[in-house]
């Protein structure tokens, strides 16, 4: 397609109205033909809806990729056409003065509220993901303002004790029977890993809490630590395959009497010490300590007191594995000051920390080093893809615990949002080892299958 057709200008001297739709050269995917009658039941604004989807528009002419957008003035391609492709519709024009004043987070609003539509929406996040510093610019200006709003917001939600158990609240107490409408049986919620022999959702969480126990060298009777439990998987598939006693900390009270419901189900629940407990409240010494995708929870007001608790609980021979979700190094400071969509609407008081944060205030507050690092995070776009097609397939369910429709938008664009972050390699995900001084264990790479049910 010639460059004038790929790209939108918004003068009338270079506007250019797609007339036909080269599927095989620009989409990935297939999109309904919208007839003349039904653009012309699309809504046009007022002038000031006009003037802010020319200046949205005039901004998209830089993707690199292609966007058509299908509103009440046509139907039309945005970008270079090159590389990915993604489509929108837009169903309610005010979208665009959202878009001017909110910028990304106005335009998952506008999603919940039914503004705009696609067909693959994580597509589409993956484009503006990867086109990630034309998306800053979409949220400055009078978005730029809003942004600031919000993050004030989130800066209110640090994660004192007080103020960590009431975020845990506003995620992990939805209630245990939504979660259980995309987890597996095990309840993991945290990246599995896939490979040949572990092909489905289950057994892939069930690999990962196998590489996990296996880079603890854990072993009968071992005393394992686990920080922040969710609903069991780790500390019931410890006590139960590795014969680990497990003292298992969560600040959920809904998780806490699920794991403890579960683990005595398994008839191992005298091997398994549930509390309802604050990292920073933990006593005694521990050989070996877990604690899965936990961190991204303390915020970054609270690293150092994070990683001086993990440093004063493992023992002089100890070590510690920790999975976590993480952020671009180079990215790190603008985000943490900043407040996006997950942080705004599904994990409150949040802040995905970078590598290098992390390591910063391990070497700061212990004597522990790094020893083992795997990155994970092609696993968990797979992991989320599942997630999503369980929650998809569950709607009806959803709708009838109680949950909105507006609700169940938000999940579809959070399961989307974080796979789109995977899948561009934006967001990582890192098991990482650390020991201290006198650690000798050896770190076994491969899970054992056997163990695996």
């Amino acid at each position: 397609m010639a460059k004038k057709d790929a790209v939108l200008s918004t003068s009338n001297s270079q506007q250019e109205t797609v007339k036909s739709w080269d599927r095989e050269k620009l989409m990935n995917t297939s999109i309904p033909e919208l007839h003349d009658s039904h653009r012309h039941d699309m809504p046009r604004s007022n002038p000031i809806d006009t003037l802010c989807r020319t200046i949205v528009h005039r901004k998209l002419k830089h993707l690199n990729g292609a966007l058509r957008i299908t509103d009440g003035w046509g139907d039309e391609i945005v970008g270079d056409g090159k590389g990915l492709a993604a489509e929108m519709r837009v169903i309610d024009p005010t979208i665009y003065r959202r878009l001017m004043t909110s910028g990304s987070l106005g335009a998952a609003e506008g999603w919940m509220d039914q503004q705009w539509t696609t067909d693959n929406l994580t597509d589409l996040v993956r484009l503006f993901v990867r086109n990630i510093a034309l998306s800053d610019t979409l949220d400055r200006g009078l978005s730029g303002i809003a942004a600031l709003i919000a993050s004030l917001v989130h800066r209110n939600k640090a994660n004192s004790r007080v103020g960590s158990r009431k975020n845990i609240r506003a995620h992990y107490d939805l209630g245990n029977d939504l979660f259980s409408l995309f987890l597996d049986s095990t309840m993991t919620y945290s990246a599995a890993i896939f490979d040949t022999n572990h092909k489905t959702l289950e057994s892939a969480s069930i690999n990962k809490l196998n590489r996990i126990c296996q880079k603890l060298n854990l072993e009968k009777d071992d005393h394992l630590l686990e920080i922040g439990c969710g609903w069991g998987s780790l500390a019931i598939h410890a006590a139960k395959y590795y014969g680990a006693r497990v003292t298992a900390v969560t600040i959920s009270q809904s998780q806490l009497d699920f794991a403890k419901s579960r683990a005595e189900f398994e008839g191992i629940g005298n091997r398994i010490d549930f509390q309802l407990r604050d990292y920073r409240d933990i006593k005694g010494r521990f050989k070996k300590i877990a604690s899965i995708e936990m961190v991204e929870a303390v915020g970054h007001q609270y690293l150092p007191e994070f990683f001086k608790c993990c440093g004063k609980l493992l023992d002089h021979d100890g070590c510690l594995v920790i999975q976590a979700i993480t952020m671009p190094d180079q990215r790190y400071k603008k985000y943490r000051k900043s407040c996006d969509f997950i942080q705004k609407y599904i994990f409150p008081g949040s802040c995905v920390p970078s590598l290098e944060a992390m390591l910063a205030q391990v070497k700061l507050r212990s004597n522990m080093k790094l020893i083992h690092l795997d990155d994970i995070g092609t696993q968990y776009a797979e992991t989320l893809n599942h997630w999503h097609d369980r929650f998809s397939n569950s709607e009806n369910e959803a709708r009838t615990l109680g949950y909105s429709d507006r609700f169940i938008r938000l999940w579809h664009y959070y399961l989307s949002y974080c796979e789109a972050g995977f899948q561009e390699r934006y967001l990582s995900n890192l098991q990482m080892v650390f020991a201290k001084p006198g650690w000798r264990d050896f770190i076994v790479e491969s899970a054992s299958v056997s163990r695996d049910r």
